[in-house]
């Protein structure tokens, strides 16, 4: 026992002892679960690959190619302050669910924490709601690919969003080990990629460009700092301006919680998923707030090329601004470089929803035949009903690939916030268990001091000129989130789980048995590797 409360060291004499006998079980070296008799989810994933997932999912189209339509619609400094906002309230979800998922990295994240810490229907809507976001932004990248593809080529987007997604199942079937590895690369690309825009977008406003032409904060004087949105003068034109960011900058943030489902395949959990939580909001600061920055000063928001309607990754910001310096060549690099970004985000896509489905098996909320693995411990049942999902973006064939990509995207976002909505609420459960049961949380493996205030940084509400596509699309997750909650209520009968009733013991001895101290460096360049990744 612990000066403050209670020590997690004391958690071990409660775990029942059949918790730790299931790794007698095992299949071809992998343990098996018990109650289905299929093999667990291997721990594969290692430090380098849970690091690159954290920066892959901060760092995607939104980025790439969202930031257009923000530009268009807030103007620079409504762009900079949206995704500065949002970026705060990521983190603040971020170090909420770090906190819980360092304690207990098991199958299904967040959503296994939501049935242990408020009740089984919380945990049924969050999971339907997490699954629905990934499923159907999987799509989104795919469409995302093929506006990409779009700046070299006239040919049928079909053909470029069958070849995507061939690569992507391929990748997802070999496994956690193989997709960590891939993503290692595609995220590795983004980095680069995104670092020498930045780079590159200083020196251009600084008239490095074959133009000479200096820039510096010429379009936040003319057309100015702020759009008017949909023509309303005044203040409240520019208040809306900056509120109709909102949407573009949640669907770019949304993913940075993909580590709480790599989690439960994760090796060494409990060291590694602190450090790649820990290190979130540098990510945000260098990516995101550098990077629009830097794209306010290189394009006006009035620029003709900011409209993904048109088919192709010319509308990308960047892209813009290079052709506009006269710079050759590079454009058509840049695009490359993008298309590995969405390549990237759909893998993720189709994994992270495929784990999601698997998790709500395990808790019972889908049906059993999702939890059926191969021997080597892939859920290939949910890889094949989620790959499925992806025949979606063949929509794009007829509307116009780039505008699938913002239905879907509009979806995307509320699911993905209301997600977040999910988690601080399961955070706020956990603390008040922890303080209940007399548990120190100093003693967790990450916990952040800015708690439990941080967890009530969610809120979020937006607002957009009428469109009935718009409408139906934003607002859908909205209204099904509720119902489905009061639904499941009605049906399970379940209450809130009492903070002196929540489980902080079970899977413990199991996680700390695969908790292990990483060997010291051997030379200054391990030194190095160590602290970057």
């Amino acid at each position: 026992m612990s000066a403050d409360g209670k020590d997690f060291g004391d958690a071990k004499e409660k775990i029942p002892a059949h918790d730790s006998d299931l790794e007698s079980l095992k299949k071809n070296g992998n343990p098996i679960d018990e109650s289905t008799g299929e093999v667990k989810l291997v721990r594969q994933l290692k430090n380098r690959h849970v690091a690159m997932i954290s920066i892959g999912g901060v760092i995607g189209t939104g980025l790439f190619l969202g930031t257009a339509t923000a530009l268009k619609n807030g103007g620079p400094i409504g762009l900079l302050l949206g995704y500065a906002i949002m970026g705060s309230i990521c983190y603040s979800v971020m170090i909420s669910l770090g906190e819980m998922v360092a304690y207990l990295p098991i199958p299904g994240g967040h959503i296994k924490l939501a049935e242990r810490f408020v009740n089984p229907s919380f945990s049924l809507t969050l999971g339907w709601n997490y699954w629905y976001n990934w499923v159907i932004i999987l799509p989104a990248e795919l469409s995302a690919a093929a506006v990409l593809i779009g700046l070299w080529s006239d040919v049928n987007p079909a053909a470029w969003i069958t070849i995507t997604l061939v690569v992507t199942v391929v990748i997802n079937f070999f496994g956690a080990g193989v997709y960590g590895e891939a993503e290692f690369i595609f995220a590795s690309v983004k980095v680069i990629t995104i670092v020498g825009l930045i780079i590159l977008g200083i020196v251009i406003d600084l008239g490095g460009g074959p133009n000479h032409d200096r820039l510096g904060f010429r379009y936040w004087k003319n057309p100015g700092p702020f759009a008017q949105f949909a023509g309303i003068p005044g203040n409240t034109g520019r208040f809306l301006a900056w509120w109709a960011v909102m949407t573009q900058a949640a669907f770019s943030f949304i993913g940075t919680e993909i580590v709480a489902i790599a989690a439960g395949e994760a090796k060494n959990p409990r060291r590694n998923l602190p450090k790649a939580i820990k290190r979130v909001y540098i990510r945000i600061c260098l990516f995101y707030i550098l990077g629009t920055i830097v794209i306010g000063l290189l394009v006006p928001y009035n620029s003709k090329g900011l409209d993904l309607k048109d088919g192709t990754a010319a509308s990308s910001p960047f892209v813009i601004a290079i052709k506009s310096a006269g710079i050759k060549g590079l454009p058509s690099v840049i695009n490359a470089a993008l298309l590995t970004s969405a390549w990237s985000a759909a893998s993720s896509d189709l994994y992270t929803s495929s784990r999601a489905l698997y998790g709500l098996a395990q808790a019972g909320n889908a049906p059993r035949i999702f939890l059926k693995t191969s021997k080597a411990g892939l859920p290939w049942v949910s890889l094949v009903f989620c790959s499925a999902f992806a025949l979606l973006s063949f929509m794009g064939i007829n509307s116009g690939a780039g505008r699938v990509f913002g239905w879907f995207a509009n979806m995307t976002a509320v699911a993905g916030l209301l997600t977040w909505f999910g988690i601080s609420v399961t955070f706020l459960r956990f603390y008040q268990g922890m303080k209940v049961q007399g548990y120190d949380r100093s003693k967790l493996p990450f916990a952040s001091k800015l708690q439990p205030y941080a967890a009530c940084g969610w809120q979020v509400f937006l607002k957009h000129e009428w469109a009935t596509d718009t409408f139906v699309t934003n607002y859908l997750p909205l209204v099904l989130f509720p119902i489905l909650y009061c639904v499941a209520r009605l049906v399970q009968r379940k209450p809130i789980i009492a903070p002196e009733d929540m489980d902080f013991v079970t899977n413990i001895a199991e996680i700390e048995a695969e908790t292990y101290d990483d060997p010291p460096p051997r030379n200054k360049l391990e030194a190095f590797w160590q602290w970057l990744m």
